[in-house]
């Protein structure tokens, strides 16, 4: 399958887009933090989902996990708000 090049970055394109190391990008990558596909010797990272890696976009894995997050945190602290309400 051929991949057209623009349609992705590459981990130090990513890197210096987040701010963060290249290193530390390819750790991303290979724990699965970061969905990339092998092109070659290197990894690709859709163009795609930048939205989602810069913060900008949301996916609905990630509102429903702030959700249950939120939700968690909500009743572990209910009793007290409750003794001091």
């Amino acid at each position: 399958m051929q991949h057209k090049q623009n349609e992705y970055v590459t981990i130090p394109e990513l890197a210096k887009l987040l701010g963060l190391s290249r290193i530390t990008v390819f750790k991303k990558v290979k724990k699965g933090e970061i969905k990339a596909i092998k092109l070659g010797k290197t990894y690709g990272i859709s163009r795609k989902s930048l939205g989602s890696l810069l913060g900008e976009v949301l996916g609905e894995d990630e509102k429903k996990e702030i959700d249950r997050a939120v939700k968690r945190n909500c009743q572990r602290i209910r009793p007290n708000i409750e003794a001091f309400g």
